[in-house]
């Protein structure tokens, strides 16, 4: 596999407006997010930037970044867009989409999505799950639930359904990690397809990949890394930052 990482950012997020260029510490998100996928040493890095202020941001601290038609819909479709024009010639056969809003994801979690692809040759998609962090999670419909058909080693498997409805019974409750790698006939069959009833109904996209008969397979990692969606997130953000490594 020749995989590329692209960071999705744009600066129009509805609850955060600017976040890619939010302080923390001294840094902004979207370099630290550039910082923590550039040390996952999986491949090239790239920013799919909606904004010219993100280029530029990117480009002054030494990264890569392109700059994409801020009218897209999704990341998803960024990141398609930026493929384009960094790898016109297919030389990437797999792309991890890395959300530009979560700037202290473990490289080894980067890492691991790759390494799924390597492990299991019949998933289209990879992507991410941690452990509920609470029994709230499992009634709050802001968390994204995985139901997985886990391996005999516990450690990944193969995704069911993702939902924002309440799971009952006394099995574990596994909250999915916005982090995906797509091959590339994948992203492309995604992309081109319009959103599926499912997607709509949940507001998930990766229901549309699932409709599509699409696989998608989920490496399980120890917690959820920080995801940046609020002022409230942006605190608690900065919070972590000044904590002692």
């Amino acid at each position: 596999m020749t995989p590329l990482i692209l960071i999705p950012a744009r600066m129009a997020a509805t609850r955060l407006p600017g976040k890619p260029l939010a302080d923390i510490e001294g840094v902004s998100m979207i370099v630290r997010v550039l910082r923590q996928a550039e040390a996952a040493g999986v491949g090239p890095v790239a920013v799919a930037a909606g904004d010219r202020e993100i280029v530029a941001a990117v480009e002054a601290a030494g990264g890569r970044a392109v700059l994409t038609d801020s009218a897209l819909p999704s990341g998803s479709d960024r990141i398609w867009a930026a493929l384009g024009a960094l790898d016109p010639e297919g030389r990437h056969d797999v792309v991890i989409n890395l959300q530009g809003d979560m700037p202290f994801v473990e490289p080894a979690m980067v890492a691991a999505c790759a390494g799924l692809l390597t492990a299991q040759p019949d998933a289209d998609i990879a992507t991410l799950v941690a452990p509920e962090a609470g029994p709230a999670d499992r009634t709050n419909a802001d968390v994204v639930k995985a139901v997985l058909a886990m391996q005999p080693e516990g450690h990944s498997g193969k995704a069911l359904y993702f939902t924002r409805s309440t799971l009952y019974g006394d099995g574990p409750i596994w909250r999915h990690i916005g982090l995906y790698g797509y091959r590339r006939a994948a992203l492309a069959a995604f992309v081109a397809a319009p959103p599926s009833p499912l997607e709509r109904r949940e507001g998930l996209e990766q229901l549309r990949a699932m409709e599509l008969g699409l696989s998608i397979w989920a490496a399980v990692a120890e917690t959820a890394p920080i995801s940046v969606d609020s002022p409230a997130d942006l605190e608690r953000a900065r919070h972590h930052a000044r904590m002692p490594a």
